[in-house]
């Protein structure tokens, strides 16, 4: 040992020279008056094993265990310990402390500890997560730790730990997220969160006050981060990081409060008609309004998906508008009597939530749409935005035909195979009622294709029907973005014409209304089909900046990190949906595929039953299922699982069966039978990283120039 570099509660801790690997290492010494302390023994193994089940770039990595020592990497550098420094330089530390605490997530490991003293930025500006001695697994134990033996420390952790975890209440990862919050705070804002020169003070502060607020863009994402109550933070640290990301992404420190670009959310409105049934009409004009606003230059809009979260709920404006990243919420109501309808609206600041403007209108209800663009362009005008042309109807349909797209609009959203007939019926009666509508036929496109993608209808009837009403809804409209991401989806995943794909998206992207589904296609259809991964990830962030509690963008982002053959950050997104309640048989999807490629094949199969027992149609989940229990030596249970194995989509559910039994001769036959049909999924996995096996075969050049894939 060559010098003492650090004392704490958990042990000291030196500089040393490895003679062996001749390098300096940090060692880690339990003292011999702690030595004789079950409890603080246990913590000390519980420091290696947490340690050693974790590899990621910004943690400090283990070497092995001597002793009472731990032998772990050298950080040189300081600590964020009495650092301050600008939004822009915080928001790179904590994205790469996000994504430490992410991997530790996804191994089921908390930290439990986190401050600024625990975490080291070195001179090349690499960020270390050290001192994982307070870290449990996710499901271990509740347990409270604010011991120390040294003046000052309890009091400098009590600081930055969660209202539960100074409870002693049982704790998740959320309570880091709290810890992350708190220690970012003090790095922009250079002081703590929550003060007091004793424990009682402090722990008081941290379970009562509120700390001062900190202005954009890293205030808002703090506050959330700090929230009282687990359920009201960030889910996941997957959530933070993507909150980070977009932070930076729109400008870091030049994002201002009183003059940055405006955002609105509109809440549904409150259905105050006598029949209950009529709420398919007031969600309808909230919808209809979201979508006039979208055609506002400059304006972020939040999508349907997201406002609609908090239907029924209410709750606070301001905390609507913090969770949706958003400056200002429109709400109202709508009551229909006879031919006589009734809107009320209201824009409210969300920072204060005073009233910028409201409005109260008495139409007949043939004058509903211009209600509609009266109300754009009020709102348009309150913000001090110029209201552009593509924001205004350019088509009114006849009453008929707006009443039945509006109940299809009520089930469109809703992604259950149970609806999909519904929404169909309700679309093709608006179309039949008013052909010259361009909406209605942009979607019932998009509709044909997400059910024929999804297995529920036989690709040569589905893609003649979604290629015509797309084509017409762009006769109708031209520059229609939906219509544009339709088609540029059926050239790309049908059609091979990978040029065509391309400029039917840059016409959709280059429009001024551009929703989250235009991004999610473009991403899911072409980006991934040709392997650019990282810019499918970037369409992903755009469609869940917009629509920021969509679970369905959140899922396409495992499939997309999962054929990117990032497992280890797929399995950790998905692990934080299933802790949270918001997982789904994709998320199980990606856990069985991480732990097949890591070797662990108990563990895969144990998702993939999940999995296919929470979407018992889903042919990829069923095809690992009979693989593993193949693999197993359960040739009965494989082939019952393979009897389930039914529609359009059990080629590549067999293609998966026999890649991941090892068969590939067998699996790029199966695979070729569906390039054959020309199934979407086809081009989709012609570069994804678990289906790689299949390039190294003989046959895969000639069926990659099918598709007109580069080699």
């Amino acid at each position: 040992m060559l010098a003492l570099i650090g004392v704490g509660g958990m042990g000291e801790v030196y500089r040393a020279r490895d003679t062996r690997l001749k390098r300096h290492v940090a060692l880690k010494v339990l003292p011999d008056s702690l030595t004789a302390d079950p409890a603080r023994v246990d913590r000390f193994q519980r420091e290696a094993e947490a340690l050693a089940t974790l590899n990621h770039p910004n943690i400090a990595q283990i070497y092995g265990l001597e002793g009472q020592a731990l032998v772990l990497e050298l950080v040189d550098g300081s600590t964020l310990e009495g650092k301050r420094c600008s939004s822009d330089e915080a928001i790179s530390i904590a994205s790469k402390v996000a994504e430490a605490l992410e991997a530790a997530h996804a191994s089921g490991i908390i930290h439990r500890d986190l401050k600024p003293a625990n975490i080291k930025l070195r001179d090349d500006g690499v960020v270390k997560v050290l001192d994982f001695g307070l870290a449990k697994a996710l499901d271990g134990p509740a347990e409270v730790t604010i011991q120390a033996t040294h003046a000052g420390t309890i009091v400098g952790t009590a600081a930055y730990m969660s209202p539960e975890q100074a409870q002693g209440l049982a704790v998740d990862a959320r309570a880091d997220i709290f810890s992350f919050g708190a220690t970012i705070y003090e790095l922009v804002g250079g002081r703590r969160a929550f003060g007091g020169d004793s424990l009682a003070e402090v722990l008081a502060a941290v379970m009562r006050d509120e700390p001062a607020a900190l202005p954009p863009p890293l205030g808002p994402i703090l506050a959330k981060c700090l929230a009282k109550r687990a359920a009201d933070r960030y889910q996941t640290m997957a959530e933070v990081r993507a909150a980070l990301a977009m932070t930076a992404v729109s400008g870091g420190s030049q994002a201002r409060s009183s003059d940055q670009a405006p955002s609105i959310a509109v809440l549904p409105f409150a259905n105050m008609s006598r029949d209950a049934d009529d709420e398919y009409f007031s969600d309808g004009l909230s919808e209809e309004i979201i979508n006039a606003l979208t055609g506002v230059a400059g304006l972020k809009v939040i999508a349907r998906t997201s406002a609609f979260a908090f239907k029924g709920k209410h709750e606070d404006i301001r905390k609507i508008a913090d969770s949706l990243g958003v400056t200002n919420v429109l709400e109202g109501s709508v009551r229909r009597s006879g031919t006589r309808l009734r809107v009320t609206t209201q824009l409210i600041h969300a920072a204060d939530g005073g009233h910028i403007w409201s409005e109260k209108y008495d139409r007949e209800m043939a004058d509903v749409f211009a209600v509609q663009d009266e109300i754009a362009a009020a709102i348009a005008s309150a913000l001090r935005i110029k209201l552009t042309p593509d924001a205004m109807r350019r088509h009114e349909p006849n009453p008929a035909a707006h009443d039945a797209y509006l109940k299809g609009l009520h089930t469109y959203r809703i992604h259950e195979p149970a609806h999909f007939a519904e929404t169909e019926r309700w679309f093709k009666e608006a179309v039949a009622l008013d052909p010259d509508w361009a909406e209605p036929r942009a979607l019932l496109a998009e509709r044909y294709l997400t059910v024929a993608m999804l297995g529920f209808r036989p690709l040569n009837e589905a893609m003649p029907l979604a290629r015509a009403e797309a084509q017409k809804a762009l006769d109708l409209r031209p520059g229609d973005a939906m219509a544009h991401a339709t088609l540029g989806s059926i050239a790309a995943i049908h059609d091979y014409d990978w040029q065509r794909a391309e400029a039917h998206f840059r016409e959709a992207l280059n429009s001024v209304s551009v929703s989250p589904v235009v991004h999610g296609a473009y991403a899911l259809y072409y980006l991934t089909s040709l392997g650019r991964f990282d810019e499918a990830l970037a369409q992903i962030e755009q469609a869940l900046a917009l629509d920021p509690l969509n679970d369905w963008w959140r899922a396409r982002r495992l499939v997309i990190l999962t054929w990117a053959g990032r497992y280890d950050e797929a399995a950790a997104y998905a692990r934080e949906a299933i802790a949270t309640g918001r997982g789904g048989h994709l998320e199980q999807f990606t856990i069985a595929t991480r732990e097949y490629f890591a070797d662990r094949l108990d563990a895969a199969l144990a998702a993939a039953e999940e999995g296919v027992r929470l979407a018992p149609w889903h042919a990829g989940l069923i095809g690992i299922v009979a693989a593993l229990r193949s693999r197993r030596g359960d040739d009965e249970g494989a082939q019952q699982a393979l009897a389930t194995m039914r529609g359009p989509m059990s080629a590549s559910g067999m293609t998966t069966y026999h890649l991941y039994r090892s068969e590939v001769d067998e699996a790029i036959t199966w695979y070729a039978r569906d390039l054959e049909v020309r199934h979407p999924l086809v081009a989709m996995l012609a570069a994804a990283h678990p289906f790689r096996a299949l390039h190294a075969h003989p046959r895969w050049p000639a069926l990659a120039a099918k598709m007109n894939l580069a080699q």
